[in-house]
């Protein structure tokens, strides 16, 4: 199954990449990804206990189902003003 992963901010940052399509087994929730960008990317889970996901746009809880062409938005915490 394929899904664009969306990083923001710090996760930008540490990936380097704005976007990305991966492709996931056709199970996959939003914890099986950030365990494989952990994986990809160590310092990423720096900020595991502070990462909130969205699925289109949407909050959702880390074992959310995952469809074909879902839009997964990785988003650590942010400050400014």
């Amino acid at each position: 199954m394929r899904l664009t992963v969306k990083f923001f901010a710090a996760a930008r940052d540490i990936t380097k990449m704005e976007n990305c399509v991966l492709i996931v087994p056709d199970h996959a929730t939003p914890s099986m990804v950030l365990d494989a960008l952990f994986n990809d990317y160590p310092r990423l889970s720096q900020l595991k206990d502070y990462l909130r996901v969205a699925v289109n746009w949407e909050y959702v809880p880390p074992d959310h189902p995952l469809a074909e062409n879902d839009e997964l938005a990785i988003i650590p915490p942010v400050s400014g003003g």
